[in-house]
């Protein structure tokens, strides 16, 4: 069985991924989710964790959202801290922010929270590219009033379709991530 490690910034990554990554790759993976406190914990520790990792047979998928960086500095720099571990890595980037991925499905949005208006909106303009708001957590939150990210995480991993998700960057995760499972 591999073992799937997926280094990321936050919790809320962590929470959605728990129920994606089984949708998406079935249960002959073994995943488990190293998450720092930020992005800088992040940048600080990826090199040394990638080296310490002793499991064989593993895979590593580094995620961090984009913010206010351009989107290949972020994973231009990943990509040399992994490559100075001398281990290899999925590096894989949330433009702008994990909550755009959320956005991308507001079908998914409107079932998790019980609100059937939210997606009739998906075809607006703003909604047409998520990667591309400004602030996707504020957007959410206007949408669901009461939208936390741990919690929305939670909810949402287990519904947001890969297929559908209008977010160019969670479909680039999905894809590379099934790759990349599926490359040994």
């Amino acid at each position: 069985m591999t073992t799937l490690v997926f280094l990321l910034e936050e919790p809320s990554a962590k929470a959605l991924l728990q129920g994606l990554v089984p949708r998406l790759l079935g249960e002959n993976v073994d995943a488990r989710y190293l998450v720092f406190e930020g992005k800088q914990d992040l940048e600080a520790q990826l090199t040394r964790k990638l080296r310490g990792w002793g499991v064989p047979n593993s895979r590593f998928v580094v995620m961090r959202d984009q913010d206010a960086s351009g989107c290949h500095d972020v994973k231009d720099k990943l990509s040399g801290l992994v490559a100075q571990s001398g281990k290899g890595a999925l590096v894989r980037i949330a433009c702008r922010e994990l909550e755009a991925w959320v956005v991308g499905d507001l079908a998914a949005v409107a079932r998790a929270f019980a609100e059937p208006a939210v997606a009739s909106i998906s075809n607006k303009e703003k909604y047409r590219d998520p990667d591309a708001l400004h602030n996707p957590v504020e957007e959410l939150r206007r949408l669901v009033p009461h939208y936390q990210k741990i919690d929305g995480a939670r909810r949402l991993g287990r519904l947001l379709d890969p297929q559908t998700n209008a977010s160019t960057s969670f479909r680039a995760f999905c894809e590379g991530l099934v790759r990349h499972t599926a490359s040994r």
